[in-house]
C-alpha cells in the first residue's frame, strides 16, 4: 500500500501562484508514475498533469500547459505541482495519484493510489 498526502492548497487571486506537494509513504520502493487530477465543483475529476518515474516524461492537460509544472523528488518521495498564472477556472480539489509502473497515465482508472485532495480556490 502507498499513502499519499497532499498539501499546499488555498485561496488566491487570479494571476497568483501556488505550489502543491504530495508526500508518499508506505511501500514506495519500486517505480511509480505520479499525477495530479482535479475536480471542479459539479464536474467529474479530470487529468491535470503526470510524470513518469524518472521525471523525464511529462504530460499536461491542454488548459494548464505553460502554466503548471509537475516535478518529483524521489529521494523525498514527493511530487510537486507548481501552478502559475492561476485562473478562476482552476478552482478545484486537486488529487495526487500514484500508478505502479514507470509509464505516464492520463486516465483515472490507470492509477492505483489516491490522496484525499487539497482545495484550490482562485478568485477573479
Amino acid at each position: 500500500q502507498v499513502q499519499l498526502v497532499e498539501s499546499g492548497g488555498g485561496s488566491v487571486q487570479a494571476g497568483d501562484s501556488l505550489r502543491l506537494s504530495c508526500a508518499a509513504s508506505g511501500r514506495t520502493s519500486g517505480n511509480y508514475a505520479m499525477a495530479w487530477f482535479r475536480q471542479a465543483p459539479g464536474k467529474e475529476r479530470e487529468f491535470a498533469a503526470a510524470l513518469n518515474w524518472s521525471g523525464g516524461t511529462t504530460a499536461y492537460e491542454d488548459s494548464v500547459k505553460g502554466r503548471f509544472t509537475i516535478s518529483r523528488a524521489n529521494a523525498e518521495n514527493t511530487v510537486y505541482l507548481q501552478m502559475n498564472s492561476l485562473k478562476p477556472e482552476d478552482t478545484a480539489v486537486y488529487y495526487c495519484a500514484a500508478r505502479i509502473g514507470a509509464g505516464v497515465g492520463v486516465i483515472n482508472d490507470e492509477y492505483d493510489y489516491w490522496g484525499q485532495g487539497t482545495r484550490v480556490t482562485v478568485s477573479s
